[in-house]
């Protein structure tokens, strides 16, 4: 089958699981066609003989989509009604219990997100607006991001930082616990270090960081809040959006329970975790209006 840049392409060796786009076309040392591809709503980069790809219609890439489409809005569901729920609880503790007729006015955490992939950039942005989340988009290769997070840092001072893009683990490569053995862990985790040079506590800026199959351990220690994959399975596009909505949303002076974060998540604790952290969220009144001339 003839193999180009832009096809929407399934995998026969794995039962046609995942939508992927064709990124590039190289040929091996034996000549044969390779095929390098991203998940298209999974964070995953993989390489695969243009022999084991099918082409996906338009009918199926719409149902696979509808499909999505459906999970994506239960979470954003779950996530609205969370996000009630703590308006309520730090508007009733901004005013002692008191009633009142003073508007607020909310300060969530602003989000710088760094990205290796455009288009997966270009949704968590949507979905980001979508929320009410401030937000700076940054696409960067995945090599680039460790010299040139400190740059961003100082120019956009975000309280949350997400470092994501693709990634992958090779069992070719080395054993699990061998970061050498991922396609971008290492960067990730060399990008999270130097973030954490820069600003070392973690409540003054809140990481996310990692794609699909990340090294969790290593990004967690490297100063991660939260990271993926702890069981090296595949990630949502839009995961870290929910994770850093969830933190920008939660009042300062609150605790955010793991759970808490993960479970309006798509993927869950399988795909992602991490340790207890502070929200960044801050109430003020009275809330004025802009005038009008």
């Amino acid at each position: 089958m003839q193999v180009k840049i832009g096809d929407v392409v399934v995998r026969k060796s794995y039962n046609f699981d995942l939508l992927f786009r064709v990124i590039d076309v190289i040929s091996s040392a034996s000549g044969e066609q390779i095929a390098i591809l991203h998940g298209d709503e999974v964070r995953l980069i993989a390489d695969a003989d243009c022999s084991d790809l099918v082409l996906v219609d338009e009918t199926e890439r719409n149902s696979r989509k509808q499909r999505e489409k459906e999970r994506i809005d239960q979470s954003y569901h779950l996530f609205r009604q969370d996000y009630q729920l703590l308006r309520e609880k730090q508007e009733y503790y901004a005013t002692s219990s008191y009633s009142h007729n003073e508007e607020f006015f909310h300060m969530p955490g602003r989000v710088l997100h760094v990205d290796g992939d455009p288009l997966y950039l270009q949704k968590c942005l949507a979905l980001y607006e979508k929320i009410g989340v401030p937000v700076n988009g940054v696409h960067l290769n995945e090599k680039e991001m460790p010299e040139k997070i400190t740059d961003l840092l100082s120019k956009y001072r975000p309280d949350i930082l997400v470092v994501t893009g693709h990634d992958a683990y090779s069992k070719h490569k080395g054993n699990i616990d061998d970061i050498n053995a991922y396609r971008h862990s290492k960067h990730f985790v060399q990008t999270v270090r130097n973030a954490r040079n820069k600003v070392p506590h973690l409540d003054q800026l809140v990481i996310f960081a990692g794609a699909c199959q990340s090294h969790f351990e290593s990004l967690i220690r490297a100063g991660a809040n939260f990271a993926s994959s702890p069981s090296r399975v595949n990630i949502h596009a839009l995961d870290p959006v929910y994770i850093v909505a969830k933190i920008s949303f939660t009042p300062f002076v609150e605790r955010i329970n793991v759970w808490e974060v993960l479970r309006n998540t798509l993927t869950r604790e399988k795909g992602l975790g991490g340790v207890e952290t502070r929200g960044v969220l801050r109430t003020g009144m009275p809330y004025r209006k802009p005038t009008t001339q």
